[in-house]
């Protein structure tokens, strides 16, 4: 296994920017380098200070700073990890599950609702459903490598999914042993801040930006199938979108 350099750092005394975050930058770069890998542990805060010549103080406040960042996960009782990066290109639709596994990851969900209920106003409009018909609705928290990276709610005609407690493992993969699967869609993507309940969820602390998704799934008729809303940790995900110019 190669031995991997360790990490040098100079400060820049009179910059005016305090030493902490000269370090957090830093560390950053070599993060986004590729010095240190996706789920890789970074060195303990101790081993940080010492090797560096710096104080427990200064090397705490750089890694708190990091995790504001989400460069980083802290995880209890192990230690502060890389946090792990799904792209997500806008350009072609493709489920969650086929998005992690392409990229090694192992998705799992934990199921928080799957049942038939009333559809809102706007779901209504979307889906163009008439008043009275309901909408299969399901809620889970999608986990890629045993740790929570988003909050995502699906909603689609009763017509389309009347049983949703069948849907045990991917959606999409459920649609498309019977002929239902989106072939398009339309994605708005911006940032909120995460309210109490939506915190708990993805385990991050009250008023977090993440990433906030809402999908509407098309067959190839033109029919709405699927809304669905996606709250994403955003140390978690990179939008990549390919862009061309006309000639």
């Amino acid at each position: 296994m190669k031995r991997r350099a360790p990490l040098e750092f100079a400060p820049a005394p009179g910059s005016g920017t305090p030493l902490y975050l000269q370090l957090a930058s830093h560390i950053g770069e070599a993060i986004r380098g590729g010095q240190y890998r996706p789920h890789e542990a970074l060195p303990s805060e101790r081993a940080l200070s010492e090797s560096l010549g710096l104080s427990r103080v200064t090397t705490r406040k750089a890694i708190d700073q990091l995790a504001i960042q989400g460069l980083i996960v802290r995880r209890a009782g192990s230690g502060n990890y890389v946090a792990p990066r799904i792209e997500q290109p806008l350009s072609r639709l493709t489920s969650f599950s086929e998005q992690l596994r392409a990229r090694g990851y192992r998705p799992s969900s934990r199921w928080l609702q799957r049942a038939l209920t009333p559809a809102s106003r706007e779901e209504r409009e979307i889906l163009r459903l008439r008043p009275g018909m309901r909408v299969a609705r399901l809620k889970r928290l999608r986990i890629a490598d045993g740790e929570v990276v988003s909050f995502e709610e699906s909603i689609l005609p009763a017509a389309i999914l009347p049983e949703p407690s069948a849907v045990e493992g991917s959606l999409y993969e459920y649609l498309d042993a019977r002929r239902h699967t989106p072939v398009r869609a339309t994605q708005h993507i911006r940032a909120i801040n995460a309210d109490a309940t939506l915190a708990r969820r993805l385990g991050v602390p009250a008023g977090r930006a993440v990433l906030f998704i809402t999908r509407i799934g098309y067959l190839a008729s033109g029919q709405a199938v699927e809304l669905a809303h996606s709250y994403c940790r955003d140390e978690y995900f990179d939008l990549v979108a390919e862009l061309r110019r006309d000639a």
